[in-house]
């Protein structure tokens, strides 16, 4: 919270320096051009503080190095949108892949799955680990990204979701995962000061795709290494918004034979502003779906310990 709280203005003044804004255009729901380093703060902050804190020196190395290359190509295409430009899909799609496969290799894995109708667990092949990986790890550092429409949204949802995922680590006695999970709130808190609405900075991808990375690596760590059906269940309510968001957007795409990757106003927050609800409304609003899939999650967790 300090580290994010002290380097977001800073951060601010370089990018009005250098011109590093987001400029409205007509996806964009900002009337005003707004600095897009934001993402920069909260990969530096989460960095310093995971170093001062988290013990195991393979965790840190496998965050670092995956952050590192995950900010680092979220902040070109970054600087491409500031110079009305598109950076092309496939080295972002590369360096996701990249990513995945580094996290495998650093034993954070989806290795199996407990068996539905007998005792047991199911364990994946090495093939099929990485292929589950692949898909957790890319799908929710595109969903944050999709999510990030509106002030104050992903950093707020990224908020919720760790600290959901902290109380499952919490209750769990993952001491490493509660800390990554509360670090985690710490960095969403501190740039939720400047980001909700009216947004003094943004994230952009450099910071979306960083809190998904970062989601799901802790969610693996915590509940998915070796997942009963239960804890399935229960990072899915703990991720819902960017999960059914995502989830409902893509079908809609899909049967309108839409292409699945270009960007579009159908997500719930560009619905909700449609309807001629408010920022802050529309905002509050996902933030209260957010908070009733965390009690949902809170009930199963408690349910599992104490049935």
């Amino acid at each position: 919270f300090l580290s994010v709280s002290i380097l977001v203005p800073l951060l601010r003044r370089v990018a009005y320096k250098y011109r590093f804004v987001d400029v409205p255009n007509q996806r964009k729901i900002h009337q005003e051009p707004t600095p897009l380093l934001g993402g920069l703060a909260i990969f530096i902050g989460y960095m310093v503080t995971t170093w001062l804190w988290i013990e195991p020196v393979k965790i840190k190395l496998a965050i670092f190095i995956t952050g590192l290359l995950i900010s680092g190509i979220g902040l070109l295409d970054d600087y491409y949108k500031t110079r009305k430009k598109e950076l092309s899909a496939l080295p972002k799609i590369l360096i996701h892949i990249i990513v995945g496969v580094i996290l495998f290799f650093f034993q954070i894995r989806i290795e199996g799955i407990s068996a539905i109708f007998r005792e047991g667990m199911y364990l994946f092949s090495p093939a099929l680990s990485l292929f589950f990986t692949l898909l957790w790890v890319i799908g929710l550092m595109n969903m944050m990204n999709f999510l990030d429409g509106a002030d104050g949204l992903a950093s707020g949802i990224a908020l919720i979701s760790s600290m959901t995922l902290f109380l499952i680590a919490f209750i769990k006695g993952q001491e490493v995962t509660a800390f990554m999970a509360i670090i985690l709130m710490g960095v969403n808190l501190g740039f939720l000061r400047y980001n909700f609405f009216p947004a003094k900075i943004f994230m952009g991808d450099t910071g979306s795709a960083f809190l998904g990375l970062m989601l799901a690596i802790i969610s693996i760590e915590g509940a998915l290494k070796s997942a009963t059906v239960l804890s399935v269940i229960m990072v899915i309510f703990a991720l819902g918004v960017p999960i059914f968001d995502t989830t409902i957007v893509l079908y809609n795409r899909w049967r309108q034979h839409k292409p699945l990757y270009i960007a579009d106003k159908t997500h719930a927050h560009h619905r909700l502003l449609e309807k001629g609800y408010s920022h802050k409304q529309v905002v509050t609003m996902i933030y209260a779906i957010s908070v009733l899939f965390s009690l949902i999650t809170t009930i199963m967790v408690f349910w599992f310990i104490y049935k």
